[in-house]
This record gives structure tokens, sequence and C-alpha cells, in this order.
């Protein structure tokens, strides 16, 4: 019995000095940052390559997105909504990340930048707040679209 307590304390010992070489040091505030303004590009992308299961993939399950309507709450809502700008074969608009900011905690982002219609003109700016999910991924909790406004 001595010998069988001796062994799991050894091994214990052994797993507690091991386990901070196994685990990922924190990213930085500017690796998150990259982080998400790459995956506000992939979304974006989904647009242009016509990938509606891609998009949707972005879309947290309780997501709410603010639209002429009035909220559309949850994936499914969202999803619904959004599906007809991916009927035709070409995008009716795009978008592309500018601004991205990271809380300390690692765990929600905001995102902002411009909308481009068909022809590549500016029409809106999107904000969106992104979260990171228990499976490492980032995906929008919310969003809003505002008509552009050209500065004075």
């Amino acid at each position: 019995m001595a010998i069988m307590r001796s062994l799991v304390v050894a091994l214990l010992g052994l797993l507690s000095w091991a386990w901070p070489l196994s685990a990922k040091p924190p990213l930085s505030n500017t690796q998150l940052k990259q982080q998400v303004f790459e995956t506000e590009k992939a979304f974006a992308a989904t647009m242009a390559a016509r990938d509606f299961k891609g998009f949707t993939a972005f879309i947290a399950a309780e997501a709410v997105f603010l639209s002429d309507q009035g909220p559309l709450r949850g994936r499914e809502a969202v999803c619904r909504h959004w599906q007809r700008f991916f009927e035709k074969p070409t995008a009716p608009f795009s978008w592309a990340p500018e601004t991205v900011e990271v809380l300390a905690s690692g765990t929600l982002a905001l995102s902002t930048g411009p909308v481009y219609d068909a022809t590549g003109k500016c029409v809106a700016t999107f904000s969106s707040i992104w979260r990171l999910e228990s499976d490492h991924q980032w995906r929008i909790v919310f969003d809003k679209g505002d008509p552009f406004c050209a500065k004075p």
C-alpha cells in the first residue's frame, strides 16, 4: 500500500511539473486583435465566395443582429434573414474590418469597418461584437450596420 501511495504521489508531482510545459501561453492583445481581424476577413470572404454554410459558422447561437425590421434573435433568425443575400451569383455587398479592439480578458472583441455596394461604393459601416467561445472559435454575438455618412 505504501509503495502504491508513493507511486501516486510521484506521478502527481511529475504531472504538476509537466502541466505548465503543455499549457499554451496566453496571447497578447496584439495577437488577439490580429486573430479577430483575420476572423472578420474570413467571415466577409463567405459573402464573396457565396458560401452560406460558411457564413452560418461565424454566428453565435444566441446572436442578435439589428436590422431594419428589428432585432434578429438567434442564429436561425439571422441566417434565415441573411440567406437572401447569398441567392444570386454575385454578392450584393462586401465589407472589411478597419478597426478591432479586444478586452483585456481576451473574450470579447469589437470589429468595425466599411460596407461596400456591388460597385465598390462605400454605403455603410458595420460594428460587430465577437465572443471567444468554448471551442476556441470567435463568433459574432451582436452586429449592426449604419448608413454611411461622409465626413464633412
